[in-house]
């Protein structure tokens, strides 16, 4: 594909993508809770599509396509183990929603701070959520970089994709907040399911014939990729290392748990969970047939994560679809970094700059917020020149670093007992074994770090909260509060 098609496309799709974040701003109202939470009123659909959108990022038609080329069968399991995490939303989504719609919580770390009275804990919290996250969204530009300077045989630079892609998330996200983000969102994840279905039928028919030839090859050819442990790469320390976190990923990721603030209503929220499901399902089967085509198709690739890339490279996929698919796993990448950007924003605003003695006032803070998305987007940037590879691991590599935060939320609406030190002891503790493991490479036991990041910080949590004194009052407050609201809703 020709570097000027390639260009007007990306060009196309920001001019499209610009008309809806200026009219999502003229719906904004002034207010923090409007630029960063949509006013607490998105409907199921648009909540779905968003979900889908932030969640499914560069990682799946490239991350997850890889992982399937290298490891086989074993990436569908890693992917479902996710998908079956979402029963984590179902139960602790209606108890994010009532704890945001009394207290106004805007971010998960300022229900941490509020729930454990204590303002070192949000910040602590939030700064944590900044070191995890600005690795994961380079991951996201990364992507993009890759895809255009793949598909278009090198003829587009890999900087020129990752600049593009920063350059829409910023102008996005500063134009309409949250608002823009999910109406963008939209747009995007519909874009993204129907173009890459529809591409894996092409793919598959026209390079094997069919479903059944495809499978018929791959168990002559390579027997071991529909097996498990496979070729050898989902081992049962990789697999348990990969899963533990990704099963956790709703809750541990704040770009994702600050979602179950914006709908309008909890049957809303009903409608989000069930849309998600139902995209996540097809995607993944949609990221798994790309890599098994991509292995028998092109066997000798040196890098996984070019799998997908190389495929749209190929005279299988029209290029009007190529282009279309393209221009997907670049709207879910960007999706991705435009909510973290909020997400990191919103949070260095309200939790690290106000409980630091910033002033309060939502001008003030909104403000601060809006400084912080070309700042994030700026860092996020330079780390994407780095160029790391193999994005499938240094995704769940960073929901390891953020897998200490699930004991405080669990104990926040389920044990009166936890304390502001127990959190402080889980998260810091946890969160720098996790960080010296992931870039020593040492895994002591075999044991991956986000296993022993989610064995550590939950000892910490309950051990030092037995030791250390709760906030009574507080405690028996919030959580009476969701039992009785849950009650009344006849909701478990």
């Amino acid at each position: 594909m020709n570097a000027s098609t390639i260009y007007l496309a990306l060009f196309l799709y920001f001019f499209v993508g610009s008309i809806i974040a200026r009219y999502a701003r003229k719906k904004m109202g002034k207010g923090v809770n409007d630029f960063f939470l949509a006013g607490r009123t998105l409907g199921g659909i648009v909540a779905a599509l968003t979900y889908s959108a932030t969640t499914y990022s560069a990682f799946m038609l490239i991350g997850l396509a890889g992982f399937t080329y290298i490891g086989g069968v074993g990436a569908l399991g890693f992917e479902l183990i996710y998908l079956s995490g979402l029963v984590l939303v179902a139960f602790f989504g209606p108890r994010f929603w009532l704890a945001g719609k009394r207290y106004n919580y805007l971010t998960p770390t300022e229900l941490l701070g509020d729930r454990y009275q204590s303002k070192a804990v949000a910040a602590v919290a939030a700064v944590a959520a900044v070191i995890f996250l600005i690795p994961y969204s380079a991951v996201q530009l990364i992507g993009i970089g890759a895809l255009v300077e793949g598909i278009s045989g090198g003829a587009v630079p890999f900087m020129a994709g990752v600049f593009i892609a920063a350059v829409i998330a910023v102008y996005w996200t500063w134009t309409g907040g949250l608002r823009a983000v999910a109406w963008t969102d939209s747009l995007q994840g519909a874009v993204m399911l129907i173009v890459a279905t529809v591409s894996v039928f092409f793919i598959v028919y026209r390079g094997f014939g069919g479903f059944n030839q495809m499978f018929a090859q791959l168990e002559a050819q390579y027997p071991a990729w529909l097996t498990v442990p496979g070729p050898g790469f989902f081992n049962i320390h990789a697999f348990i290392g990969l899963t533990l976190p990704w099963f956790f990923f709703s809750l541990s990721n704040p770009q994702v748990s600050q979602r179950l603030f914006m709908p309008r209503s909890l049957n809303q929220m009903r409608i989000m969970v069930m849309g998600f499901l139902v995209f996540g399902f097809i995607y993944t089967l949609v990221s798994i047939f790309w890599g098994f085509s991509a292995r028998l198709l092109l066997p000798d690739l040196e890098v996984a994560d070019a799998a997908t890339p190389a495929l749209l490279g190929l005279d299988l996929v029209p290029q009007v679809v190529a282009l279309l698919v393209m221009l997907g796993i670049s709207a879910a990448a960007v999706s991705t970094v435009n909510s973290i950007i909020l997400t990191l924003s919103s949070m260095i605003t309200r939790d690290v700059f106000k409980n630091l003695g910033g002033k309060a006032d939502e001008h003030r803070e909104l403000l601060i917020g809006r400084i912080f998305v070309p700042l994030f987007t700026a860092v996020i940037l330079f780390f994407a020149t780095l160029r790391l590879d193999l994005i499938a691991t240094l995704s769940v590599a960073s929901s390891s670093g953020l897998l200490v935060m699930v004991p405080a939320l669990i104990g926040a609406f389920f044990w009166k007992k936890g304390t502001a030190a127990a959190v402080l002891a889980s998260v810091l503790v946890g969160g720098t074994m996790a960080t010296v493991f992931l870039y020593t490479g040492v895994y002591p036991l075999g044991l991956w770090p986000g296993v022993w990041s989610g064995i550590v910080s939950t000892v910490l949590f309950i051990g030092v909260s037995l030791f250390t004194r709760a906030p009574e009052h507080k405690a028996e407050e919030f959580i009476g509060y969701i039992q009785q609201e849950l009650n009344d809703k006849k909701i478990i």
